[in-house]
């Protein structure tokens, strides 16, 4: 799990952070990377679900 804040994301009213999780794949075993964009107060909540 990451948690990066992005100079190309910042703009002048909101502040925004890339983060990205490892997810298995319930089929195959796989791992897939999921990204997301959001407000860093939700970063948490959003890497602590499934």
């Amino acid at each position: 799990m990451a948690k990066k804040t992005v100079a190309s994301l910042q703009s002048s009213s909101k502040r925004l952070t890339k983060a990205i999780k490892m997810v298995k794949s319930p089929k195959t075993g796989a791992y897939t990377f999921v990204e997301s964009v959001m407000a860093p107060e939700l970063v948490n909540d959003w890497l602590n679900s499934k």
